[in-house]
């Protein structure tokens, strides 16, 4: 069974992507929402938490092996970053969201010196908006981002086409298509919904994905 798989039913299991496509969840930009994600309930269950933790190592084996230095987003990034920094014995860091307005105004806390290979660690991807701010804070601090690994993208088309456009490499252990296939399989929902859920995926300000879930 691939990583993505793994990761998909680790997810499932302690409820850090919740699939409710019958009753859906209301986002802050009032999104009808068939899916909740809460990764920070990877840190509460240290089974889960140490297999996503060993993924994230396992990934920058594979595609960074330049990385010299991680750095978290703010703030769910922090934990995932600090603990596969600790595993990989390399520095990390974290990047608020904006400056601070007291002390030294930093917004990226940590060493790092210009020329930094730098990757990026992320729990969400949808639309791309924060990680990408998080990267073009570190690129004019002069880091050189090698990219992202995220825990979970819902791979939306925005999301795709806003990395593209940055130049930016994501990596991510888990994805929607990937989620909704082995939610199917392991009865979390009805095969009848799926094709619901992906055109959420589609489309996500266009509710009409209700109308395909079967009753």
């Amino acid at each position: 069974m691939n990583t993505k798989r793994l990761v998909a039913k680790e997810l499932l299991k302690i409820g850090a992507v919740f699939l409710r496509p019958q009753e859906p969840f209301t986002w802050a930009s009032g999104i009808k929402s068939p899916v909740y994600c809460d990764n920070r309930l990877i840190l509460s269950a240290p089974d889960s938490r140490d297999f996503i933790e060993n993924c994230f190592v396992d990934a920058m084996y594979e595609h960074f092996q330049k990385g010299e230095v991680l750095m978290g987003t703010s703030t769910s990034g922090i934990p995932h970053a600090a603990i596969v920094a600790h595993i990989l014995g390399i520095p990390m860091g974290y990047v608020r969201g904006s400056a601070k307005n007291h002390g030294r105004g930093n917004q990226i806390e940590g060493k790092l010196q210009k020329g930094d290979k730098v990757v990026v660690i992320e729990d969400l991807i949808s639309t791309a908006g924060s990680v990408l701010e998080t990267v073009e804070a570190l690129r004019s601090a002069g880091a050189d981002v090698l990219g992202i690994i995220s825990i979970f993208t819902y791979g939306m088309q925005k999301g795709i086409d806003a990395l593209k456009a940055a130049k930016v490499k994501n990596i991510s252990l888990c994805d929607f298509d990937t989620l909704v296939e082995v939610a199917v399989e392991d009865g979390y929902i009805r095969p009848e919904e799926k094709a619901g859920l992906l055109a959420f995926r589609d489309n996500p300000g266009d509710e009409s994905w209700m109308q395909k879930m079967q009753l």
